[in-house]
């Protein structure tokens, strides 16, 4: 062998040497990995659609599955219903809208986000989601460690409109 082998000529095609792959874990344990369950379970319609209910007198949830230290949170959203200014303890969390629309306002401004749209953040992130749309929504989260503590705040973040 001489010093031009590359380890893929060693090996083979990486995709035909199965016994060099990971296999992958039964349940999450990076960012990346919560943030791939979301995508897996927002794909699977079929899984969630059917739990959804909506309820006018305040936000819907379902816990639609827990592992070790993490679980993931089924949320539907009527008009005009929000999460209030909060954070969620030493928890990070992944939220993923599924259906529908919904705002996040935090410190820096506002952001609207439609189905598929993530938003990944760390322990003591403080924001508050919002329908402001006029169709409901549903909304995944998904919670590490699973979520113990949603400390409520008082101030507000960016403003819904202003006007001049």
């Amino acid at each position: 062998m001489n010093s031009s082998d590359s380890d893929l000529q060693i090996a083979g095609d990486l995709l035909e040497v199965q016994h060099l792959l990971r296999p992958a874990r039964e349940h999450p344990v990076t960012v990346a990995e919560f943030v791939g369950l979301a995508r897996t379970i927002a794909a699977d319609r079929d899984l969630w659609a059917p739990l959804v209910q909506y309820d006018a007198t305040s936000r819907w949830y379902h816990r639609l599955r827990q592992g070790p230290g993490y679980e993931v949170w089924l949320l539907s959203w009527v008009p005009g219903q929000g999460s209030g200014l909060h954070d969620h303890g030493p928890s990070s969390g992944v939220l993923t809208v599924l259906d529908g629309e919904l705002t996040e306002r935090t410190d820096r401004g506002k952001r609207t986000l439609g189905a598929g749209a993530q938003r990944v953040f760390a322990p003591g992130y403080l924001h508050e989601v919002v329908n402001d749309s006029l169709e409901p929504a549903v909304s995944l989260h998904v919670y590490y460690p699973g979520l113990t503590d949603m400390p409520m705040h008082t101030a507000q973040c960016a403003p819904a409109v202003t006007v001049a």
